[in-house]
């Protein structure tokens, strides 16, 4: 998958995460969920340019067809990495969604 790969090739990659429709038993899911978890290393401006468009949520819908959201694990305040995985789990109206954690 080309969003891996270029993920990857930002450095500092510590987890991928893909959720949504596109875990599901949808014959054709309508787009990609994706939570980029960086190490606290990572530096944006330090990003090589092809990579940059993951990092910005329009661009990355507009360029992959995908919704993708990225943190630090220093950006959370008062919750672990793994505590703000399993709210992006649940659905609206509180059922889960299936997530698939990606071995880099």
């Amino acid at each position: 998958m080309h969003l891996v790969e270029l993920a990857h090739r930002a450095g500092h990659l510590q987890r991928l995460i893909v959720f949504g429709s596109y875990v599901t038993a949808k014959p054709e899911p309508n787009d990609v969920d994706v939570i980029l978890v960086m190490k606290d290393s990572f530096h944006l401006e330090e990003c090589p340019t092809e990579s940059r468009g993951l990092f910005d949520h329009p661009v990355a819908q507009a360029r992959y067809g995908a919704s993708i959201f990225w943190i630090r694990p220093a950006m959370l305040i008062e919750e672990t990495v793994e505590e703000f995985i399993l709210y992006w789990q649940i659905k609206r109206g509180g059922d889960k969604r299936g997530i698939v954690d990606v071995t880099i």
